[in-house]
């Protein structure tokens, strides 16, 4: 069983068309899920698996408890160091979604430096990643630093420089000059 890393933007209350078929698909093939439990995309991914009583889910939490987990599935805490808090609160969660992933389905809205993280995350390691981009109105995949690189460059200097922000020191090594 595949293990795919779904996520996006907290700012995203719709799914589009072609996200709502992919989870479709992951469900009839049975792949496992590891999500958020944020609001906005991952949230709204958790109604549509719960909407489905699909089983094969586990949901990331740096609280004591989900703020959402929609299917009542397995919980998996991960602490944030002690100080942590907004986004640095639950990058450690993030990290281990896509540690554990094989693949990456995150949906963007062209502007969410926490999605973008995530997405390098899973490129450093060569796992694909499909992205809908709502912004732009398109669908691509990343396999690699460079093809991040090239997803980046749609979005502007301010996205990259807010993503590098978020990244550990070697997270950001691994980019190019």
């Amino acid at each position: 069983m595949s293990m795919i890393f779904i996520g996006g933007s907290s700012e995203i209350f719709e799914l589009p068309e072609p996200a709502i078929t992919r989870i479709g698909a992951i469900v009839a093939a049975e792949h496992g899920v590891l999500i958020g439990d944020a609001s906005g995309a991952d949230a709204e991914a958790q109604g549509l698996l719960a909407g489905y009583k699909y089983e094969h889910v586990g949901v990331f939490h740096a609280g004591k408890e989900p703020r959402n987990n929609l299917g009542d599935w397995a919980a998996f805490h991960v602490p944030s160091p002690d100080d942590a808090t907004g986004y640095c609160g639950h990058a450690a969660k993030d990290r281990e979604m896509a540690r554990r992933a094989d693949f990456g389905m995150m949906v963007w809205d062209g502007a969410s430096p926490g999605t973008a993280v995530n997405v390098l995350r899973l490129a450093i390691a060569n796992k694909p990643c499909v992205i809908y981009d709502l912004a732009r109105g398109s669908m691509e995949t990343t396999y690699n630093v460079e093809d991040w690189c090239a997803m980046l460059r749609h979005a502007g200097p301010d996205i990259r420089r807010q993503a590098e922000a978020r990244m550990t020191p070697d997270e950001r090594m691994v980019l190019p000059g």
